[in-house]
């Protein structure tokens, strides 16, 4: 009977190392994406929240196409297309053969993109939450837009975002796995080597649900401790 826990072992024959690495290029993917994500968001929110046709219309597309397309199909679309656009870079140049984009890269600016629809949608949600008195009150004091946003309305509209901006995170986390389809040997990837190696599939695709429940289970909390003190300073403020 197989011992599960020589598989997963530390020791040399083991892949316990080699999943706890994977969980790191999953974790690094995943927060690198979500901040890129918060970009592309906040210039989505603020093109939904212009007064402007075009900034509006484009904000829009953006959000309709990338929530309604299916995340994978956007992972090919960003992968294959920019790996084409690139050999054909490279033969412009004088190079021979295919030129693939990096897939660690490629994999942050995918689910930057499609978590950039999400984040959008939360921050202008947020955004509208805030007490209108809030802006007249920025008024009053003469601020600029940019202090008005970056000392009063920024850290009010945080605290209405952080719930919807947890649920996206376990959308990107679930998204990273997504990435093994390019190359990457993220969490979900390692585990296919491990169970296509030992022929234990069982055992590694549990080590690896058991992995993504313990990163998702602290990340969790990181942001119900946020949304914790966002909302107390507000209370004693």
């Amino acid at each position: 009977m197989t011992n599960p826990m020589h598989i997963l072992g530390l020791q040399e024959g083991g892949w316990g190392a080699a999943l706890l690495v994977a969980s790191g290029v999953t974790l690094a993917l995943s927060v690198l994406g979500f901040i890129l994500g918060a970009a592309f968001g906040s210039a989505a929110a603020a093109g939904r929240l212009s007064s402007r046709g075009v900034p509006a219309w484009l904000a829009h597309v953006y959000g309709t196409v990338f929530r309604g397309v299916p995340d994978l199909l956007t992972i090919y679309l960003l992968y294959y297309g920019g790996s084409i656009a690139l050999t054909q870079i490279g033969k412009f140049f004088g190079s021979a053969g295919f030129v693939g984009l990096p897939t660690f890269a490629t994999g942050v600016l995918a689910i930057g993109i499609i978590s950039g629809a999400y984040q959008g949608e939360v921050y202008r949600g947020a955004y509208q939450a805030v007490d209108r008195g809030q802006f007249e009150t920025c008024k009053a004091l003469g601020l600029s837009r940019f202090q008005s946003l970056r000392l009063i309305i920024v850290p009010q509209l945080m605290r209405h975002a952080l719930p919807g901006l947890g649920n996206v995170w376990q959308l990107v986390l679930k998204d990273s796995a997504l990435i093994s389809v390019i190359g990457l040997v993220e969490l979900m990837r390692q585990a296919q080597i491990g169970a296509g190696s030992t022929r234990e599939p069982f055992i590694f695709y549990i080590a690896a649900a058991a992995l993504y429940f313990v990163i998702a289970a602290v990340t969790a909390s990181v942001f119900r401790y946020g949304e914790a003190r966002a909302w107390r300073g507000m209370v004693h403020a």
